[in-house]
């Protein structure tokens, strides 16, 4: 056989290409999950910084969420129109002071269910042995960690 009519050699496995893809597959799948409630990816991670962050202002909002501050902005208003935060500042000219309001928390609970039906979907007993290594990889990663923003004082 010739070089010309040799076949390639299959490509080395990228950890980058490989996540990125799940990734896409995650994002899509929590995605559908989200719609019924009214919320994307986006918006229940914003919604999720608020929450765990209280007193964040809208730059961190929009540094911890890899957006604009129009964007937070943008966002903000729309999950505070839908009674889900609400600014308890309420002053002109001062810092606003978001949190979320009852209707946020019960939403929020119900999309960590989702999130977590998502989860078994993927990584769980059923899910390809592939992904439930990531899975177990992901968790173990993170087993005993407790985000700064909920460490006791």
């Amino acid at each position: 056989m010739t070089t010309e009519n040799a076949r390639p050699e299959p490509p080395a496995t990228s950890p980058s290409i490989v996540l990125l893809t799940l990734a896409r597959r995650i994002e899509s799948e929590l995605g559908a999950a989200l719609a019924p409630l009214g919320l994307t990816v986006g918006r229940l991670g914003l919604l999720g910084h608020i929450a765990g962050v209280p007193g964040a202002s809208f730059s961190d909002l929009a540094r911890m969420s890899g957006i604009t501050v129009q964007s937070v902005h943008t966002a903000v208003k729309a999950l505070s129109g839908a009674g889900l935060v609400r600014d308890s500042t309420a002053r002109a000219g001062s810092a606003s002071r978001l949190e979320i309001t009852p209707e946020g928390a019960r939403l929020m609970d119900e999309a960590m269910r989702a999130v977590a039906e998502v989860d078994e979907r993927l990584f769980g007993a059923a899910a390809d042995p592939i992904q439930r290594q990531v899975g177990d990889a992901v968790r173990a990663a993170f087993a005993g960690l407790t985000p700064p923003n909920l460490q006791a004082d």
